[in-house]
C-alpha cells in the first residue's frame, strides 16, 4: 500500500471512530489504537505535508494561531428567537400560528444554553464555522470549530451545504476546566454558556482544543425535506450529533406535557439547557407563517422559570469587607445550578437571615438571581432537625476580635477598627481592581500575599514596591518577569483618569459612576477637596447619601494626607473629560446585555461615553436603549417588560458613526 492510500485508510478509521465515540456515543475503538493510529497520521502528515488535507483529523489537535478574527457575511440571516415566559404566551402564539396554518404540528427541542453557531460544507468537506454575530455579520471561527471532536470535518455523503446549532460545554468540562483556572489563580468562568463562548473566542486553536468542547445541530438549510424531524434526522445520517430529545407534538397540551418532562429531567442532564424551542414542523409553511425583522413567527423560545435546588446549610461563616461591613456567608453542600457548581451565597445581613429564619443544617432552597448570582430563597422548616439552634448574629469582628457595631437604621454590622486586616486587604483588593486603578497582575491573591508579607499595608505602599525590588524576587511564585511586568503596570496606572482613583479610594457609597459624576463637576482634585455639600448635592445622579458620605471623607484630615501622599507619588489628579461629539447617544443611558461580536464590552462603554452617553450594568425605568449582544441574559427580559427601546447589534455599529 502506497502512503497515500494508507493515510486516506488511517483517516478513514479515524474520522468513523470519532463519529461513533462523540457523536453516536457507541465507541468502536481503544483508546490506545487511536492514540497509535493519530501517531502514525501525524508522522506521515509531517513527511508529506503535500498530502494534509482539511478533512484530517488532525485538524483537531489545534496549532493555528490567528492575529484577529475575520469577519463572514452570513447569506441567509441567523435570527434570534421570541422569547416565552408562560403556558398562556405558548397558547396565545399557537393561536397566531392557527389562524394562518391551522395544520400547523411542532417540533419541540431542548434550548441549548451555548452559542450559536454556522457551519459550512463545500463537496462534503468543512470549509468555514462562523459565530451568529449580529445575525447578519459574525466571526471565523473555522480554527476552533475543527478541534470539536463531535463536528465532522467530513460527511458521509459529499454535499455543499450550511448547519446551524450550538456549540457548548458539559458540565463536567465545566467544573475541570475551572478547577484548573482556580489551581493557576485564574478567573473563574460564571456557568457553562460563558465557557463555551470565551473557548470559542481564542485566537489560538490549541487553548479552544484542550476546553472539551461539544455540538449539537438543529437547523438544516437548502435541502429537499418537508418538516424539522425529517431534517434532523437526516441530518444524524450525514454524521452530526443531533440532540436525541426532540418530539413530535400535534396538540399544546402535547407540548406543554413534553416541557414539564424536560424540566424536571433538566438537573441530571450532562449539559445546560434553559428552555424549550417550539419549531412549526411542516417546512412549507414557514413561508405562510412568516416572519419579523427580528424573529421567525414559526418558531418561540420557551425559557424556563429560575432553577431551583435544595441543598444542606453546613455553616454561616463571615467577611470582613473594605468598609468594616460584616457579610454573612451561607456554606452549603456544592449543588450544581444553571451551568455552574456552587457551594457558597451571601445571606447579606442579619435581619435578612431573621426574616427566612436560616439555621445552620437546615435544608435550604437555592437559586441564581438574575441567572448569575447565587441566592438563598428560604429554608425548609419541616426538614428541621428538632435540636436546630435559631440564628445568632456575632458580636465581634471574625478576623480581630473588635467589639461590632450596629448603626441606627442601618441592618449591617460594622468593625470599627481602622487596622483590622481583612479590611485592610479588602481596601487594597478593591484599588487595585480592574474597575477601580485596573493594576495589571495585582490581583486578589497577589495583594494578599504583599500583605502579609509586609510590603503593603496602605495604597502608596502600592507605588513605593520600586524600592523593595530585591527583596520582592524571593517571594514565592514571584520571578523576574512577573515582578517587572507587575513594576511596569504599577507605574502606568498613574497615567489614569482621577474618577478611576476617587472609585478606588473606597469612599462608601461612591461607586464608578458616581466617582465619574462628581469629577465632571469638579475638574480635579482641588475641586474635590474644595467640594461643598450645597453644590454636590445637586450634581445628576448625586443624592444626599453620597454627597453626604463624599464631603465627610473629602474634610477628613487623615484623608487629606493621603491625597497630598498620591499626589507627590505622581497619580494624575486632573479629570479628562475628552471630546465630546453630540450624536444619537448623547444624553441617553444605556445597557449591554450579551456579547457584541464587534467589540468588547469596554471599547462599547469608551464610545457611548465619548459621545455623552452612559453606559449602566443594570436596566431601571430610566434605562433609554438596551443594546443587545449575542447570548442575552435577563436584561433583555426585563426591558421588554419595561417596553424599554432594544436595539440590536447592527443598529449600534450603525448609530455610532452617525
Amino acid at each position: 500500500m502506497d502512503i497515500l492510500e494508507r493515510i486516506k485508510e488511517i483517516k478513514e478509521k479515524l474520522n468513523e471512530a470519532s463519529v461513533a465515540y462523540y457523536v453516536n456515543d457507541n465507541p468502536i475503538m481503544d483508546d490506545y489504537e487511536y492514540d497509535m493510529l493519530m501517531e502514525e497520521l501525524i508522522r506521515l502528515e509531517e513527511e508529506n505535508p503535500s498530502l494534509k488535507t482539511l478533512d484530517s483529523p488532525t485538524q483537531r489537535i489545534g496549532g493555528e494561531v490567528l492575529s484577529k478574527f475575520k469577519k463572514v457575511t452570513h447569506q441567509v440571516k441567523m435570527m434570534s428567537l421570541a422569547d416565552a415566559f408562560s403556558y398562556d404566551e405558548l397558547r396565545e402564539w399557537d393561536k397566531r400560528v392557527k389562524a394562518v396554518a391551522a395544520d400547523a404540528t411542532y417540533c419541540v427541542e431542548l434550548k441549548i444554553d451555548g452559542l450559536s453557531v454556522s457551519l459550512k460544507y463545500e463537496d462534503g468537506v468543512l470549509v468555514q464555522g462562523a459565530t451568529r454575530g449580529n445575525g447578519t455579520v459574525g466571526e471565523d471561527i473555522t480554527h476552533n470549530v475543527k478541534t470539536i471532536k463531535s463536528v465532522p470535518l467530513k460527511l458521509k455523503t459529499p454535499l455543499t451545504t450550511e448547519v446551524r446549532g450550538e456549540i457548548f460545554m458539559p458540565k463536567a468540562s465545566f467544573i475541570q476546566l475551572n478547577l484548573e483556572r482556580e489551581e493557576n489563580e485564574e478567573e473563574l468562568f460564571a456557568n457553562c454558556r460563558n465557557a463555551a463562548a470565551g473557548s470559542v473566542r481564542q485566537l489560538d486553536s490549541r487553548i479552544a482544543a484542550k476546553r472539551n468542547l461539544d455540538t449539537f445541530l438543529y437547523y438544516y438549510l437548502d435541502q429537499n425535506v418537508e418538516t424539522q424531524v425529517e431534517a434532523l434526522e437526516d441530518m444524524k445520517r450525514l454524521g452530526f450529533k443531533v440532540n436525541p430529545m426532540y418530539r413530535h407534538c400535534k396538540t399544546m397540551d402535547e407540548v406543554i406535557s413534553y416541557i414539564e418532562e424536560m424540566g424536571k429531567k433538566r438537573p441530571d442532564l450532562p449539559y445546560d439547557i434553559d428552555g424549550i424551542v417550539l419549531k412549526v414542523n411542516e417546512i412549507n409553511l414557514h413561508s405562510v407563517i412568516g416572519e419579523t425583522v427580528k424573529y421567525p413567527k414559526w418558531a418561540i423560545a420557551y425559557k424556563f422559570p429560575p432553577e431551583e435546588v435544595h441543598t444542606e446549610l453546613l455553616d454561616i461563616t463571615y467577611q470582613v469587607g473594605r468598609t468594616g461591613v460584616i457579610t454573612p456567608v451561607a456554606n452549603f453542600k456544592p449543588v450544581f445550578v444553571q451551568g455552574s457548581s456552587i457551594s457558597k451565597a451571601t445571606l447579606h445581613n442579619e435581619d435578612y437571615i431573621l426574616q427566612k429564619d436560616v439555621r445552620i443544617g437546615d435544608t435550604i432552597v437555592i437559586r441564581k438571581a438574575g441567572d448569575v448570582i447565587p441566592e438563598v430563597v428560604k429554608s425548609i422548616p419541616e426538614k428541621r432537625d428538632i435540636f436546630s439552634i435559631p440564628f445568632e448574629m456575632i458580636k465581634n469582628c471574625p478576623c480581630c476580635g473588635t467589639p461590632l457595631v450596629r448603626k441606627p437604621s442601618e441592618a449591617d454590622w460594622y468593625c470599627m477598627n481602622p487596622n483590622c486586616e481583612d479590611k485592610l486587604i479588602n481596601k487594597l483588593i478593591h484599588f487595585a481592581s480592574k474597575p477601580c486603578y485596573n493594576i495589571d497582575s495585582l490581583g486578589d491573591k497577589l495583594c494578599q500575599q504583599l500583605f502579609q508579607a509586609g510590603f503593603i499595608k496602605r495604597i502608596p505602599d502600592i507605588f513605593n514596591l520600586r524600592f523593595n525590588y530585591d527583596n520582592l524576587i524571593v517571594l514565592p511564585g514571584l520571578g523576574e518577569k512577573s515582578i517587572d511586568h507587575l513594576l511596569d503596570a504599577i507605574e502606568e496606572s498613574k497615567k489614569n483618569n482621577l474618577d478611576q482613583l476617587i472609585f478606588g479610594l473606597g469612599i462608601r457609597h461612591v461607586g464608578a459612576k458616581a466617582a465619574k459624576s462628581l469629577c465632571k463637576k469638579y475638574k480635579n482634585i482641588d475641586g474635590l477637596l474644595n467640594a461643598t455639600y450645597e453644590d454636590t448635592v445637586n450634581i445628576p445622579d448625586i443624592g444626599e447619601v453620597i454627597a453626604s458620605d463624599f464631603i465627610e471623607w473629602m474634610k477628613n484630615e487623615d484623608n487629606r494626607s493621603l491625597i497630598e501622599e498620591l499626589r507627590v507619588l505622581g497619580l494624575n489628579m486632573e479629570y479628562d473629560l475628552g471630546e465630546i461629539k453630540e450624536n444619537y447617544f448623547t444624553g441617553k443611558k444605556c445597557v449591554l446585555t450579551g456579547t457584541l461580536s464587534s467589540m468588547g464590552r469596554d471599547e462599547a462603554k469608551k464610545l457611548i461615553e465619548s459621545f455623552g452617553g452612559a453606559l449602566s450594568e443594570s436596566v431601571s425605568k430610566k434605562t433609554d436603549i438596551l443594546i443587545l449582544g449575542e447570548n442575552p441574559g435577563s436584561k433583555y427580559d426585563k426591558a421588554k417588560a419595561l417596553g424599554i427601546y432594544i436595539m440590536e447589534e447592527k443598529e449600534f455599529l450603525e448609530k455610532i458613526k452617525e
